[in-house]
């Protein structure tokens, strides 16, 4: 059995105010081709199909016709719900799609598995729906269900439990962060409290193959336990991370080969930089004028409209930094502790002016400045 693991569709979702509609269609569309070239038999999309607990209609018209698309393509579908989805949503979509195409969202059925068949014989296929301890915990009593990987390893054990009254082979679907992997800063973390909520790898003991979601970026937990991340790049802490999904090969002993298929990307990200004007170069706008653009200006001290400056040239700048060249090598004493350490006036206002740019305290010409209003105040207080 051929089987082709993807995950965070995030459909909905923007990019820096900028609706990705077109751009996941594309790419979805480029799925489906790769289904039909391929000769998929079943496609699993483990969880955050949607971005929000409540999607607008234009993402269930392209939830839909992407999963009709991959079924006429010849592919049965395996849909869970991750963090981003409302299970009840999801799960209401799947009374409205044809045969074929299965969306499983009940977390009282963890252990009933949809199951196909090949030549081999049976596949079993266990859909984790993403379970938020507060919520599943009435459905199991007795249970300690405090975090995420108690949750997830009662899900397995429930699991296994499937595997052992089934037999044959067995592909579980969970949303998870997973123990060991490399996730996206600031992108990835909402499905964790701490540390409490990685769930270890030896939780996945058991089927055949395990397809994880919730990561954005491929990764590769064991041999038989992966990510395949999103199909698009929701941010520019992912431009290098390829886009694609696992093209996962079942023999009739089980798991017998894993290959990556690459999807393209509509429009690439990129981070320009150095100073403003450097960034804004004929050499670089011509390399990147099509590009998703970051720019990180290293300037010391703040230019003026830098967005607008930058749009002039590179119609897809997202977003700008004002990041100076020696920011890092600064002293990182707080703004208090520069206060607390000022005695005169002058090196109360330095501080301040250091602490509004970046670090960056008066030029030569300022400082004089600074000492001649210092001087007249103290000048005109005399006179009083």
């Amino acid at each position: 059995m051929r089987i082709l693991h993807t995950s965070d569709w995030h459909i909905g979702r923007t990019f820096h105010g900028n609706s990705t509609m077109d751009a996941l269609a594309e790419v979805l569309g480029a799925l489906t081709a790769q289904v039909r070239e391929n000769a998929v038999d079943v496609v699993i999309v483990a969880g955050d199909v949607f971005d929000s607990a409540t999607p607008a209609g234009a993402a269930y018209t392209l939830l839909s016709d992407a999963l009709v698309g991959i079924h006429e393509a010849g592919a049965r579908v395996i849909v869970t719900s991750g963090n981003h989805d409302s299970a009840a949503r999801l799960g209401f979509q799947s009374r409205l799609l044809r045969e074929g195409i299965h969306v499983l969202t009940d977390p009282l059925a963890i252990g009933t598995p949809v199951t196909l068949g090949d030549d081999d014989g049976p596949v079993h296929f266990y859909g984790v729906p993403y379970l938020e301890p507060a919520i599943v915990r009435q459905h199991w009593g007795g249970v300690e269900l405090r975090t995420q990987a108690q949750t997830l390893a009662h899900a397995m054990e429930l699991v296994r439990t499937g595997m052992r009254e089934n037999g044959g082979r067995s592909v579980a679907i969970a949303h998870c962060f997973a123990a060991g992997v490399d996730a996206t800063i600031g992108l990835e973390r909402e499905v964790r409290q701490g540390g409490l909520d990685v769930v270890p790898l030896s939780v996945f003991d058991g089927p055949d193959y395990v397809a994880l979601g919730h990561i954005h970026g491929r990764q590769r937990v064991s041999d038989r336990v992966r990510y395949s991340g999103a199909p698009l790049h929701y941010s520019f802490g992912e431009q290098d991370k390829p886009r694609g999904s696992w093209l996962v090969d079942l023999d009739a002993s089980g798991l017998s080969a894993v290959e990556w298929l690459d999807l393209p990307v509509p429009r690439r990200l990129v981070t320009l930089t150095g100073e403003l004007d450097e960034i804004l170069s004929a050499e670089n706008v011509a390399a990147h004028a099509d590009d998703w653009v970051c720019a990180v200006y290293t300037d010391p001290l703040a230019q003026t409209e830098p967005m607008r400056r930058l749009r002039e040239r590179y119609p897809h700048c997202a977003m700008v930094q004002h990041q100076p060249a020696d920011s890092l090598e600064r002293s990182e004493r707080s703004y208090t502790d520069r206060l607390r350490g000022a005695v005169t006036d002058t090196e109360r206002i330095g501080a301040f002016l250091e602490h509004v740019r970046s670090g960056h305290g008066p030029t030569e010409r300022e400082d004089d400045l600074i000492r001649e209003v210092l001087e007249d105040r103290v000048r005109a207080e005399a006179l009083v």
